[in-house]
């Protein structure tokens, strides 16, 4: 008897079918299991990413502060070499910047210094305003005063008086100035400067906000944007006693001027140099008094005054201010007056030196 035709067609095809239905299954299966794969292998490393993030952060800005912090002990080093050469001579320099910025400071610090020349008066002088100054000398022994700036000398001449003479000049007094008193033979009794200090600034961003270094005045000041200012180094003010007689207060200014502009670049090659050195005083100097005001933050200045009268809040506390000497108040405790020096009698030198800079690409 012969097989029924159909019924043998029919057990083919759904063998075929179930074939190719087991083989569909398979494939799916495969499938689902490198997805799953991957999406296992993508939650990992997220996980490890934001476990690491923090911390790879910190390291990136502690690389970034350390690259600042050597930027700015390079500039130091250079800066004090060519504040010390000749006037016309300097150095040049390479700076890798990468996440750092180098700006000027201008006019961070206001340094203003008065002292009598000689010892037989004592002079004042005050700003009465833009364009007029009031001289008083006790003991009437002025007869003259001159002003002179980077570019301009004034003089004006009067009589001797117990008054306060006022004298009206046409200069421009936006930068430094030289105030000077003569007697009636024309020898200085009396001297007075206004100097405003410029400097550098390195500013660095980090992951945290930005970070500062502030190079004024052989001083560095850093600032955190979610911290306290920090004072690392302070402008060199120095008080001592001579192996001869008397006493030495010595005054280092350093003023950095930036020819043009110093733009945006990873690597800076930068011409540092002098412009020469101003000597104001030097030799023996009576009723000494000086300022710093700086523009920076208001807590620089007390910060300053504090350092610099430390040994005599140490002897006002022990109560040995008798025998005291060094540098003091001038009238407020705190020093915002201004600052002088006690010396016992015994004569004072007066070094004032300003150092000037010149940075240009």
């Amino acid at each position: 008897m012969i097989p029924n035709h159909e019924s043998i067609v029919s057990s083919i095809r759904r063998t075929r079918n179930d074939t190719k239905f087991i083989t569909d299954e398979r494939g799916v299966s495969e499938v689902l299991g490198v997805i799953m794969m991957l999406a296992m292998v993508i939650s990992i490393m997220g996980g490890v990413w934001v476990f690491l993030n923090p911390y790879i952060s910190d390291f990136e800005d502690n690389t970034n502060w350390n690259n600042a912090t050597g930027i700015a002990d390079r500039l130091e080093d250079r800066i004090d070499v060519v504040g010390d050469a000749p006037n016309g001579t300097g150095v040049r320099h390479k700076l890798s910047m990468q996440k750092s910025i180098l700006q000027q400071v201008s006019n961070a610090e206001i340094w203003t210094i008065s002292a009598d020349l000689v010892s037989y008066d004592a002079i004042s002088i005050r700003s009465i305003n833009d364009y007029s100054v009031g001289i008083t000398s006790i003991n009437e022994t002025a007869r003259k005063i001159s002003i002179d700036t980077f570019s301009h000398h004034w003089e004006y001449s009067f009589t001797a008086t117990d008054a306060e003479v006022i004298a009206q000049h046409d200069l421009t007094l936006n930068s430094w100035y030289i105030i000077t008193v003569y007697d009636d033979e024309d020898l200085p009794i009396h001297r007075s400067i206004s100097y405003p200090i410029s400097g550098l600034k390195i500013l660095t961003t980090l992951a945290t906000g930005e970070h500062e270094i502030n190079l004024v005045n052989n001083a560095r000041i850093e600032h955190f944007y979610d911290a306290s200012w920090e004072i690392s180094n302070y402008p060199s003010v120095i008080f001592e006693k001579l192996a001869t007689e008397g006493y030495r207060c010595s005054i280092l200014l350093t003023n950095i001027d930036v020819n043009g502009s110093l733009g945006v670049s990873n690597s800076y090659g930068l011409d540092i140099l002098s412009t020469g050195t101003l000597t104001p005083f030097a030799g023996q100097s009576y009723n000494l008094r000086f300022s710093m005001e700086s523009t920076l933050a208001a807590v620089i200045t007390p910060q300053y005054n504090e350092l610099w009268l430390s040994d005599y809040y140490l002897n006002r506390a022990s109560g040995t201010l008798d025998s005291f000497t060094g540098l003091a108040p001038y009238e407020r405790l705190s020093g915002m007056d201004g600052i002088t020096a006690e010396t016992n009698g015994e004569p004072l030198f007066l070094d004032v030196s300003i150092q000037q800079v010149v940075l240009e690409r």
